[in-house]
């Protein structure tokens, strides 16, 4: 539950949101990679050492764009929103190379804004949920940008394929809704020593077809090779689109408790 004093500091704040920066290497030349990655960072002016929370939009992986969710305004802590490249224009891996870039960047620069580095948190609702997994679960991602996925204070997926996602199947021409699981699946990804992944699905009778049991598995999986720090929330009642504000109202609760 949210302390007194940290309503009164999530009310009181002042909060700048700038828009548009490229968190794309130094030297790249793709054009659709330079068009596409950038973020937004919405912080507090007047807090320091504030948490931040990296939010990847959902969309499949072959739509959508940034934004930041209403319930994780105003809160205490900043908001980065990134944009990626999408599918077909870029095939995967590059959807995961962007977001691994953007998490580094968030490492490497939040503190100019009056961020802490240590309470950085990383999440995203369906296809920005798979993102979250697959660079929890995978350190070669962040890795090749100079960042260590195990330092992120938390991973927050919503609704994430925790198989390979339906869209990497669909690049290679596999038939819709037979399940893959390869170097691309964060269940298959998984290890002991993740950083915490707390993961949030909606109602397993609502959500899109096996999502629910996806994360289950991974929970399942997690906890069977000795990883404690995978838990699962299954949000009765809603869906796959109505789930995202009250998986937001948790993820911020989280983010308060553990940036202490």
């Amino acid at each position: 539950m949210m302390s007194m004093a940290m309503a009164l500091m999530a009310i009181a704040a002042d909060y700048t949101e700038i828009k548009d920066i490229s968190y794309v290497p130094q030297g790249t030349t793709d054009a659709y990679r330079l068009e596409r990655c950038k973020l937004d960072v919405y912080y507090p002016t007047d807090v320091k050492e504030f948490a931040t929370v990296v939010w990847f939009h959902g969309g499949g992986l072959e739509g959508g764009n940034k934004g930041i969710p209403a319930d994780l305004r105003g809160q205490g802590f900043a908001v980065v929103a990134v944009n990626y490249r999408l599918s077909p224009r870029a095939k995967n891996p590059a959807y995961i190379d962007d977001a691994a870039a953007a998490v580094a960047w968030v490492m490497q620069h939040i503190a100019e804004y009056g961020g802490s580095t240590s309470k950085i948190f990383v999440s995203g609702h369906s296809a920005g949920g798979y993102l979250s997994l697959i660079l929890a679960t995978d350190k070669r991602y962040m890795a090749a940008y100079g960042a260590d996925a195990d330092s992120v204070a938390a991973y927050l997926p919503v609704s994430g394929q925790t198989v390979t996602h339906f869209t990497i199947r669909k690049e290679r021409g596999l038939p819709n809704g037979i399940p893959v699981i390869d170097e691309y699946a964060p269940v298959n990804r998984t290890r002991p020593d993740t950083a915490p992944i707390i993961m949030i699905t909606g109602d397993r009778r609502l959500e899109m077809a096996d999502r629910w049991e996806e994360n289950a598995l991974m929970e399942s999986v997690s906890r069977n090779i000795g990883n404690k720090r995978v838990k699962l929330y299954e949000l009765q009642g809603f869906d796959h689109g109505t789930v995202v504000d009250p998986a937001c109202k948790l993820i911020r609760n989280y983010v308060r408790k553990h940036s202490k």
